[in-house]
């Protein structure tokens, strides 16, 4: 007696499942992002219980803040160009230096008897100049980022040196110093400054060619150049907008400590490195994000601040800087690892 059996169609295609929007990889940018915000409400929890006399009260908590922000300001300008390089696989080991270079050069009595517009234009220029330096070094020269722009690193910080005598040169220009005295609705001009540049710099990388460009080198060099993008020359552009961003940062400093200093931007470099990697960007390079680059610096700078005012000790706080680096690398390790073994869908 034989069993009738239905019939079956090989040919019948395999069920997806539907992913909703938070499973999929596209979010993994906003759920980082989220994390970090949770970060920072976690870190105003920790104030509100530690130093509630701050945290609990409106008046305190707004001055606070923009505190933070103020004290962000120039590292995170300096952290807008290290994602950019990181994002293209590079690193920029200079930027802390060329801040003070830049801040020495503009500050000199020469350049400061031609007013704010000398100024500017010197500490823009000097930035621009060494990040061409760089990135002709790296990208025609075929030295590693991290050779070139270390042998940087050390040639303005002695270059700085050697222009001020390591003397601290004292900025009487009103107008440059009125970055870090007046307010526009409130908020300091240095504040007002690092909002646009993160502002132009997200458009820059989500909305032009260039940040897609950017983003193609990092993740396979060789492919994007098939694909007919001219890798030295947006190599190139990537450190001078690096070293402009080292020249914006060094206004900023200068008219916060309303003086240029060889000392100026020390360990910078290192800052805004951990920043960015805080932030999601991948130090091999093709991921990374302006927002999550903002959070990190905003991150780093509030446990800075609840370190100052328990008065607590910096050494520490570095320690747990150095542990949050190591968690955040060690969890994008994670993500490649489980996105490598993930099977491919049929």
């Amino acid at each position: 007696m034989s069993t009738a059996t239905e019939p079956v169609d090989v040919h019948d295609p395999p069920r997806i499942t539907e992913q909703s929007w938070w499973q999929r990889d596209s979010a993994d940018s906003a759920k980082r992002n989220l994390a970090l915000v949770g970060v920072l409400v976690g870190l105003l929890i920790i104030g509100a219980v530690t130093a509630p006399d701050i945290f609990l009260d409106g008046h305190n908590l707004w001055s606070n803040e923009l505190t933070v922000l103020t004290q962000a300001s120039s590292i995170g300008v300096l952290t807008v160009g290290m994602t950019f390089v990181m994002i293209s696989g590079g690193i920029d080991l200079s930027v802390g230096a060329l801040l003070a270079l830049a801040s020495v050069w503009c500050t000199t009595v020469a350049t400061q008897s031609y007013g704010a517009a000398s100024m500017i234009f010197t500490a823009l220029i000097v930035g621009a100049v060494a990040g061409l330096v760089n990135g002709t070094l790296i990208a025609f020269g075929r030295l590693v980022p991290f050779i070139a722009t270390l042998a940087m690193m050390l040639s303005a910080r002695g270059l700085a040196q050697s222009i001020s005598g390591s003397h601290t040169q004292i900025n009487r220009d009103a107008f440059i110093n009125g970055f870090a005295l007046n307010k526009i609705l409130g908020v300091p001009w240095v504040v007002v400054i690092f909002l646009v540049v993160v502002a132009l710099a997200w458009v820059l990388l989500n909305r032009t060619t260039f940040g897609r460009r950017t983003i193609a080198i990092g993740g396979n060099a060789e492919a994007a150049r098939l694909a007919g993008i001219n890798v030295r020359w947006q190599t190139v552009s990537l450190y001078v907008l690096s070293g402009i961003c080292c020249g914006i940062a060094a206004l900023i400093v200068v008219s916060q400590a309303q003086s240029g200093s060889n000392t100026h931007g020390d360990l910078y470099e290192l800052n805004a490195i951990a920043a960015a990697i805080i932030g999601g960007t991948a130090l091999t390079g093709g991921r990374g994000t302006i927002i999550g680059s903002l959070l990190g610096v905003l991150i780093f700078t509030q446990i800075t601040n609840l370190f100052i005012i328990n008065n607590l000790q910096l050494d520490l706080q570095r320690i747990i800087n150095g542990g949050i680096i190591v968690v955040a690398v060690l969890i994008q390790q994670f993500r490649v690892w489980s996105l490598r073994r993930r099977p491919a869908s049929s």
